[in-house]
């Protein structure tokens, strides 16, 4: 095998031969992609972010659209969950309302999402990453957080080729790209993997964290969104080299506990380890109408589909939720949360449903809704789900029949048995 570094600063990411600082090409293949940095070998921390997941899954998948601009979302109520980048070029991106992505790219091609399909290809890539090191912080379905310190001696080569390695074993054998950020800390990890989107391969060493950090946009620091970088405009604060120069009590009284935030990030300052993710905090589903929804029969047939697509994710998980959380979206998009917490937790489709719909009669009073949700939170085990109730005999008898519906799909699919509430739900909202 190579040396580590061949006693060279960089090497190429395609073939990893080490390279000689300044060379333009791989002096053994070629290639162009070449990578140096003063702390390339001590680094350890990584973020890797799959490009454009969705959209590059269905690209691997249909060759006629590798050339092509695909949008994945859908509807005209629907909002782009991912757009490839020739898309991007157009001017769509993530969470667009549908109309405006056509509008801006009126001849890309629309996909509706396939998550089953997304999360199979998710895992496929998660596993890989787990054989690099067991210190793998899933952020999301296409992205993680990495620490590697220790791995050397494992892996006879540092993190930094090890990660090149497997992003071009990614590419090879899943068939699609992700981007790497080398850091020192999750904060300036995460920022590099998306600095050379797609195919990247981003290194930022903590001797340069304040003056790489110091021109950048203050919506560079996580938490700080449009809202906020207008209070922060409003104060005078542009960039993150502003935010260095000010004291930390200054901005605590500004801005209370992001007052901290901001002056900890703008430096660079982010202790936080990578740890195996806690468990979920909550198990929810939601519905976008394709036309606004006022009638109460329409809006309990949604309910109904998406109170048994969460107990199916419970029961699946092997977890109970205690408190059942209603979630409705009006037309004029003003959001209602309302809750309420049962006396044991739940896995039951018919539980979280009635309880969801005691709520729901409360305000369906003819306002027109554009979405709606449910789910439960206060996660339990299973073990302490739904204990017999010896005066409602007619719940028990719904959990019975609940229980052999479970075992229908479980043997023929999710679709084969239905409840007379879901019959006129079919192909009428988009379902995430």
């Amino acid at each position: 095998m190579t040396a580590p570094t061949d006693h060279l600063p960089g090497f190429c990411r395609d073939c990893l031969t080490g390279q000689a600082e300044g060379a333009r090409r791989c002096r053994a293949c070629g290639s162009p992609r070449l990578v140096y940095h003063p702390e390339l070998y001590r680094l350890t921390l990584a973020h890797i972010d799959c490009d454009a997941f969705y959209a590059s899954v269905e690209k691997r998948d249909n060759l006629d659209l590798v050339d092509k601009p695909v949008i994945i979302g859908g509807g005209k109520r629907g909002v782009v969950s991912t757009a490839c980048y020739i898309a991007r070029i157009h001017g769509v991106r993530s969470a667009m309302p549908m109309f405006k992505a056509l509008e801006a790219c009126p001849h890309a091609v629309v996909i509706r999402p396939d998550m089953e399909k997304y999360a199979r290809v998710g895992r496929q890539v998660r596993a890989m990453m787990e054989e690099l090191t067991p210190l793998v912080q899933p952020l999301s379905i296409d992205e993680a957080f990495l620490e590697l310190r220790g791995t050397e001696r494992l892996h006879h080569d540092p993190p930094a080729r090890v990660l090149a390695r497997f992003a071009r074993r990614v590419e090879t054998e899943i068939g699609i790209t992700v981007s790497v950020g080398l850091s020192y800390c999750k904060f300036l990890a995460k920022v590099a993997s998306d600095l050379q989107k797609p195919r990247g391969f981003s290194v930022i060493g903590e001797a340069e964290a304040l003056s790489f950090l110091a021109p950048r946009p203050v919506t560079t620091i996580w938490g700080v969104g449009k809202a906020f970088a207008a209070t922060l405009e409003r104060d005078g604060i542009r960039t993150v080299g502003q935010l260095q120069t000010m004291e930390e009590g200054d901005l605590m009284c500004r801005y209370g506990t992001m007052g901290q935030r901001l002056f900890r990030l703008s430096r660079g300052i982010d202790d936080r380890d990578v740890h195996l993710n806690d468990p979920a905090k909550s198990v929810s589903a939601e519905t976008t109408f394709f036309d606004d929804i006022w009638h109460f029969e329409d809006l309990v047939t949604h309910l109904r589909a998406l109170s048994e697509k969460v107990a199916w994710r419970l029961k699946k998980s092997g977890i109970a939720g205690q408190t059942v959380v209603l979630k409705l979206k009006t037309a004029d998009f003003k959001g209602r949360t309302r809750n309420r917490r049962l006396d044991d937790p739940t896995q039951l489709a018919d539980r979280i449903f009635r309880t969801g719909l005691a709520l729901l009669e409360k305000e369906a009073d003819g306002t027109r809704f554009r979405l709606i949700g449910i789910g439960v939170t206060d996660l339990q085990g299973e073990a302490l789900a739904d204990p017999p109730d010896l005066v409602d005999e007619q719940g028990r008898r719904r959990a019975a029949a609940e229980a052999a519906m479970d075992k229908l799909r479980e043997k023929f699919g999710k679709a084969s048995v239905q409840t007379g509430y879901t019959f006129p739900a079919k192909d009428r909202a988009k379902e995430r």
